[in-house]
């Protein structure tokens, strides 16, 4: 057996403090809870100097708080470290892609997803997030969410509101895709304005 290199040894070393259990979900939790009420000001502003601030100490308080409260929480604290590792493997799966897709172009063209593309992808991202999410929460028969709704699924395919449920699911997404606005649609209908506000 490989002799544990001495970084490895280090990791292994802040995993057994509670540095990834503990200090790293108490800062981002801490983070974003305290960016979110610097952007949305629900605790108040105070008036200095004839300009609104936000209530930094305030802020602050709460969302130390809240970080509190989450990691005192083991179950939540394995849910979050869970999820932000997949959810990180997803989104390096898109930068391959664009990757991959960028070979195909100039060095002066941009590698973007436009119309039609970039909204099947942030679906694509959407629904990868829910099932990250759903895996990563446990019932108390240590099942996950996902696992449940899977084996319910399978075990109730034959009944008759399954099939039936299917089935508007795919009748809503092909109405939706019908009656919503086509690429390039938009991009259209702003030269035919040009046009006429030119006569």
């Amino acid at each position: 057996m490989a002799e544990e290199s001495t970084f490895r040894g280090a990791i292994s070393f802040l995993e057994k403090i509670g540095v990834y259990d503990v200090v790293l979900p108490f800062i981002l939790i801490f983070t974003i809870v305290f960016a979110i009420f610097e952007k949305t000001k629900v605790l108040g502003v105070e008036k200095i100097g004839g300009h609104e601030y936000s209530r930094k100490d305030l802020n602050a308080t709460v969302a130390f708080v809240i970080a509190f409260l989450v990691v005192a929480s083991s179950k939540l604290v394995t849910i979050i470290n869970e999820s932000l590792g997949k959810i990180v493997l997803l989104l390096l799966i898109s930068i391959c892609f664009l990757l991959l897709i960028g070979s195909f172009y100039r060095y002066d063209e941009k590698v973007f997803l436009e119309g039609w593309w970039r909204k099947a992808f942030m679906a694509f991202m959407f629904i990868g997030v829910i099932l990250i999410f759903s895996d990563a929460v446990k019932t108390d028969s240590g099942e996950s969410w996902l696992e449940s709704f899977w084996n319910f699924l399978v075990n109730n395919w034959q009944a008759g509101w399954t099939a039936s449920l299917i089935l508007v699911i795919f009748i809503a997404i092909f109405i939706g895709y019908i009656v919503g606005p086509k690429p390039g649609g938009e991009h259209k209908e702003k030269k035919e304005g040009n046009g006429d506000h030119g006569h």
